[in-house]
């Protein structure tokens, strides 16, 4: 598989530099990659959900600023007001604003330096994302029993949410490279199915064992003891461990305690935001009532249904056995590791 988000320089003025993207709506039916050219198809891409994933939203954000460093060269106020246009486009994951700080931040030196700045996040990603899921596959071996584990996930936090390799699906690729895979459940991820429609098709490639459950069957599947661990990622974490995940996270969280499960978040640093001193902190975004009235275009419900749609919730820090980053490790009410002094 390609990267998720990546750049192309383009070779000439009949074909010029571009973002390509691997189109997430399409999948597990159509695997195809899209050519965003201008900054207003940048932005549809990421509201539409063509491309998804905190950390590769991270990513897209630095690589929309290089787009309009490219389309606007020797007009940096141009390049600002293109940047906050992207950085504003969903408000929940902090890796999208700052990979658009970080791009800007070299605005100055030129194009070329902005282009270079984006593309060296591209390349950061897969080394992080390795580093993170041993870590947290260390840490699911110690709260887990001696034997393959059998993990729960929510939503997508494999390759196609990152630029490559995954959050909590690279912990699960690492615990499957030392045998430590019994099963994987995902759930569907209501209203969307990333779950359904990305998570299996990631397990599927990986040849991990795998099977999909609704998302109101979690709790009775920990209930029966089917379940382990639950592993997840997240799109913004507060200060005090809290944190932001697709809608249901806190729901999961909720059932684990009552049967003794422990849930541990992987995501990078980048999605550490220390400026947010708790969950309550955190603006929810809200999504179109059209995607909870119905589905690939079947309505399922009456057209003018008011509809409650939050993109995410907040799971509070004690439920979480572990928020697990590649330098940091929060547990007990305190983060800990190379990088908790710079908290």
């Amino acid at each position: 598989m390609a990267r998720t988000v990546d750049w192309d320089e383009g070779d000439g003025p009949d074909r010029a530099a571009a973002v390509l993207a691997i189109d997430q709506r399409a999948l597990p039916g159509e695997y195809r990659v899209r050519r965003l050219a201008s900054v207003d198809t940048l932005i549809d891409a990421i509201a539409d959900l063509t491309i998804r994933g905190a950390p590769a939203l991270g990513a897209t954000g630095a690589l929309g600023v290089a787009l309009a460093a490219r389309r606007h060269p020797g007009d940096p106020d141009t390049v600002r007001a293109e940047a906050e246009r992207v950085a504003a486009v969903r408000p929940t994951a902090v890796n999208l604003r700052r990979g658009v700080e970080r791009a800007l931040a070299r605005l100055d030196d030129g194009a070329d330096a902005v282009v270079a700045e984006a593309c060296a996040v591209l390349d950061e990603d897969e080394a992080t994302n390795r580093r993170l899921g041993t870590r947290a596959a260390d840490v699911l071996t110690a709260l887990g029993p001696d034997c393959p584990l059998r993990l729960l996930t929510h939503c997508n936090a494999g390759a196609l949410a990152t630029v490559t390799w995954g959050t909590a699906l690279g912990a699960v690729r690492e615990l499957a490279e030392r045998g430590r895979v019994a099963e994987v459940l995902a759930c569907e991820t209501r209203p969307l199915l990333q779950g359904a429609r990305l998570t299996v098709w990631e397990l599927r490639e990986m040849g991990v064992a795998h099977r999909l459950l609704v998302d109101g069957a979690a709790a009775s599947a920990m209930a029966r003891g089917l379940v382990d661990a639950v592993v997840v990622g997240a799109d913004r974490i507060a200060a005090n461990g809290d944190v932001a995940n697709k809608i249901g996270t806190y729901a999961l969280a909720c059932a684990a305690a009552q049967h003794g499960v422990p849930v541990v978040v992987v995501a990078p640093e980048a999605t550490v935001d220390r400026t947010t001193a708790s969950g309550a902190d955190i603006v929810i975004e809200e999504r179109a009532a059209d995607e909870v009235r119905g589905f690939a275009g079947v309505v399922t419900a009456p057209p003018d249904t008011p509809v409650y749609n939050p993109a995410f919730d907040v799971t509070p820090a004690a439920l979480l056995a572990a928020v697990v980053t590649e330098g940091s490790t929060f547990r007990g009410g305190a983060w800990a590791g190379e990088k908790a002094l710079s908290r």
